[in-house]
């Protein structure tokens, strides 16, 4: 049985009326407000009323071809972002500033956002930061510590619906599912109140396997699990290949022989990234996949959609 959930609204404004120029991101009842910016339309972000507000704010690029983030804070968030520009920070090509709609954050809370957002990013580990240390939390009221933490969890909630997904952890608990789901007796299982149906990869020609769970919309990679490890395969298959590099980085990935291991279960966002992963090279996830019972997870799916 799955547990209720509650709905959100979130209303998206693209002020360029274009999806890769600036826009802002609100949630119904929320006080917060995002606004994100491409570097080229930084003039005109920070020329808005917003952009002047005590906040947090978030620098998203590359450096010497390795994906980059910074945190900070500022009471005007345009003043302080105009300092970045200039300075030894020009490896950023996108903002992201979050504000109160009221302007009703202090510096206190800009710094406990701050000090948070470092701390989440940090855990989750799969975007380096050119932040040094996580800067420590200020000494806030109980209540408003509750009112921070609230606010955070309409943040990371907004964040991934406009493609930053830096804080959304990808792990998840190793042993959650029982090896015993595999089997062609058992067909489903169980996880807390989620239901979970397991799939696997095979492939003779680079000995390995690879074990799946399809659980709330989730496919997850289960730890044991084998990839290819090739570096020169690895290395061709576009933007799979940094989320491989990320994974071996982060420890998620670890070398073991010819192959790679999954130390950790990991959740990716369909069978076919989980399948380039493990094959080491783009695939149809939906016929690579296969249920205990022979059912290719396209076929398995076609099923489901008739019942």
């Amino acid at each position: 049985m799955t547990s209720a959930v509650n709905g959100r609204s979130l209303e998206l404004y693209f002020i360029d009326g274009r999806p890769d120029g600036m826009l802002t991101a609100e949630v119904f009842n929320w006080t917060g407000h995002v606004l994100v910016t491409p570097r080229t339309r930084l003039k005109e972000a920070l020329a808005r009323q917003e952009a002047k507000y005590t906040g947090v704010y978030i620098l998203l690029g590359e450096r010497d071809e390795v994906p980059l983030a910074y945190i900070g804070e500022a009471e005007d968030l345009a003043s302080r972002i105009k300092n970045h520009e200039t300075g030894d920070k020009d490896w950023w090509t996108s903002a992201i500033l979050v504000t109160s709609a009221a302007n009703n954050l202090h510096k206190a809370h800009a710094k406990y956002l701050e000090s948070r957002l470092v701390e989440e990013a940090k855990k989750v580990g799969t975007m380096p930061l050119n932040n040094g240390n996580t800067p420590p939390r200020p000494s806030l009221s109980e209540a408003a510590r509750a009112n921070m933490e609230a606010f955070l969890d309409y943040l990371f909630m907004v964040l991934p619906a406009v493609r930053i997904d830096m804080f959304v952890q990808k792990v998840r608990p190793t042993g959650a599912v029982s090896a015993e789901a595999f089997e062609p007796s058992s067909g489903r299982t169980e996880v807390g109140s989620a239901e979970a149906i397991p799939f696997y990869l095979e492939s003779a020609k680079h000995k390995l396997r690879a074990d799946a769970f399809l659980i709330d919309g989730e496919f997850v990679v289960q730890a044991g699990s084998m990839a290819q490890g090739k570096e020169d395969v690895v290395s061709g298959i576009g933007s799979y290949t940094n989320l491989i590099r990320d994974l071996v980085s982060t420890g998620v990935l670890q070398r073991q022989g010819e192959h790679y291991v999954f130390s950790q279960s990991y959740a990716f966002r369909s069978p076919s990234a989980a399948g380039a992963v493990v094959l080491g090279y783009n695939v149809n996830g939906t016929t690579a996949w296969k249920t205990a019972s022979g059912q290719t997870y396209k076929e398995w799916e076609a099923t489901e959609l008739r019942s």
